[in-house]
This record gives structure tokens, C-alpha cells and sequence, in this order.
């Protein structure tokens, strides 16, 4: 497998925690023989991720990828997504957490080193199949990279930076490159997949299930059945759980609460206030002033 040719290196014990406590980055490389089960889950950071082995099925907003050694998944900030591990094989994974002002700041006119996140064409999907070639190389740049993570040696805190920029420039060429390539092993309905796009679209205007029905040319009750059926949410909590991801990315870009309350489609000032509560632990004005 081209992928057991990795250098030994530091193991770590798989983390729950969804929040970075480095400002720029972390790393992990994870080897679990046991299945753990992850719900769907979001969080503020781009999230690279590197399958090496395992029977692993990645969902992500309502498309399922079935994952081959080497393949890269690229996830937005945004998206909702878990792995679905089954047992019996050794699951080895690499992931890299970035922050996504890290590669604002560290983008240069012409160079968007966030571009292969940030697509919401229709037709996006998230997973990167290089070739044996392209992965030969891949695995070097993630070499030279663990090396400097692992290590306290002069320089390490320096080159770990480089070699990460090398890694984002690396995905970033092969995703352009591939752009548009058909890739099997992706599995998605292609009628939710354009209800999803646009919600996601859409978030502040009237997304009630009548709404949606009429737009789409569906009963309610197929609606229903499919959306959760592929998506693994009810479409209500689908945007709820988007309205408030959007909420709490107007107040960090500086918006008032009653601005992001209107511009997230909730209406209702008081549930907003309520929701936003119950999902992040602290209300909108706290938030804002953290």
C-alpha cells in the first residue's frame, strides 16, 4: 500500500473536542482499531483530511464518499459531516485542523490558499483522488511535515509552517487540476443535493416546508423522507443547525444581533436569542463581545 510507507512517527489519542486551542493549526495522525461513533458535527476551522486505512464511509452534507487509501477530504467550516467507521479494519487517518484567517493572512494576490474550500458550485464535492504519482508526492510533503510537528530541534517551529503552506499549495494545484473530473464512489441524490444547495443559498428567506415542496415540485411527504434519508437531518433541523452556523459567523465578521437575527431568517428576535443560547452555551451579545 502506498501509504505504509510512512516514517514512524508520533501516534495520538483520538480527540472529541470540535474547538482548535493553537491559533493557527494542529495536527493529528490517528490510528484506532475500534469504531468510534461521531455524530454530525461542525466546527470553525477547515478541516484537511488524509484517509490512509479502514472501512470508512464519510457523509457530508447529504453526499457519502467511499473512501480508498490516499484520498483527501476537504471540508469547510460550514458543513455538517461524520465519519461512518465499520469495525474490524484498522482505521488511519491524518488530520489537519487550519484556521481560516491563518490562510487569509497567509494568501497573496492571485494565490487564494483557501480556494479549495471555499467552492459552492451545485456540483462541488469534497474528496481529492490524486494519482499514484501525485500521492508519491503527497507523502513526502506530509513526511517532512510530521517530522517538523514531532520534532523540538532548531528550526522545526519554522519549517512545520513551511511545510504546511507546502501541503495547502500541494491541494490546492490538485484540486484546480482536477476540477470537474468524475470520480466514483461518490453517492448522492441529486434532487436533495439541489434542495441543499439552495438552503444553504437561502437562509434568510422563507425555507418552510410548503416553500420548499412547491419550489421543488414535491410532496411534503417525499420531501421529508428523502431529505432525512440522505442528509441525516429532518429539514428543520437541517436549517436551524445552517442558520445558526451563519449566525455565529456574522458575529465574528462584527454584526450587530439584530442584524445577524434578520440576515439568518429566524424572525422571532426572542428564539433566536434562545437558540442561539442553547447551541453555543453563551448568548449572541456575549459572543460578540468575546
Amino acid at each position: 500500500m502506498i501509504w505504509g510507507h510512512f516514517m514512524q512517527t508520533l501516534i495520538h489519542n483520538f480527540t472529541s473536542r470540535q474547538y482548535m486551542i493553537t491559533p493557527n493549526f494542529e495536527y493529528f495522525h490517528y490510528i484506532d482499531r475500534s469504531a468510534t461513533e461521531i455524530d454530525y458535527h461542525n466546527h470553525d476551522f477547515y478541516e484537511i483530511y488524509f484517509f490512509i486505512s479502514g472501512n470508512v464511509t464519510y457523509m457530508i452534507e447529504g453526499k457519502s464518499y467511499k473512501l480508498k487509501s490516499g484520498d483527501i477530504l476537504l471540508v469547510h467550516n460550514n458543513e455538517l459531516h461524520k465519519p461512518v467507521v465499520q469495525q474490524g479494519d484498522v482505521y488511519e487517518r491524518i488530520v489537519v485542523w487550519v484556521n481560516p484567517e491563518f490562510l487569509k493572512k497567509q494568501s497573496i494576490y492571485g494565490t487564494n490558499l483557501s480556494l479549495c474550500f471555499q467552492s459552492y458550485s451545485q456540483g462541488k464535492n469534497n474528496l481529492l483522488r490524486p494519482n499514484p504519482e501525485s500521492l508519491h508526492t503527497l507523502r513526502d510533503i506530509i513526511n517532512k511535515f510530521e517530522n517538523a510537528c514531532n520534532s523540538v530541534s532548531y528550526g522545526s517551529d519554522i519549517l512545520k509552517d513551511l511545510y504546511l503552506m507546502e501541503f495547502i499549495v500541494f491541494i490546492n494545484k490538485h484540486y484546480l487540476e482536477s476540477f470537474g473530473d468524475r470520480i466514483h464512489d461518490i453517492e448522492y441524490d441529486e434532487k436533495v443535493n439541489n434542495i441543499i444547495h439552495y438552503i444553504n443559498e437561502n437562509l434568510y428567506s422563507d425555507l418552510s416546508l410548503d416553500s420548499l415542496a412547491k419550489i421543488f415540485y414535491l410532496s411534503k411527504y417525499h420531501l421529508l423522507r428523502e431529505f432525512k434519508k440522505h442528509s441525516g437531518y429532518t429539514v428543520h433541523q437541517y436549517i436551524h443547525q445552517k442558520r445558526l452556523i451563519m449566525a455565529k459567523s456574522l458575529l465574528k465578521d462584527g454584526l450587530t444581533v439584530t442584524e445577524v437575527c434578520n440576515r439568518c431568517g429566524f424572525g422571532d428576535y426572542s428564539n433566536f436569542i434562545r437558540a442561539f443560547k442553547k447551541a453555543f452555551g453563551a448568548s449572541p451579545k456575549t459572543f460578540f463581545k468575546a
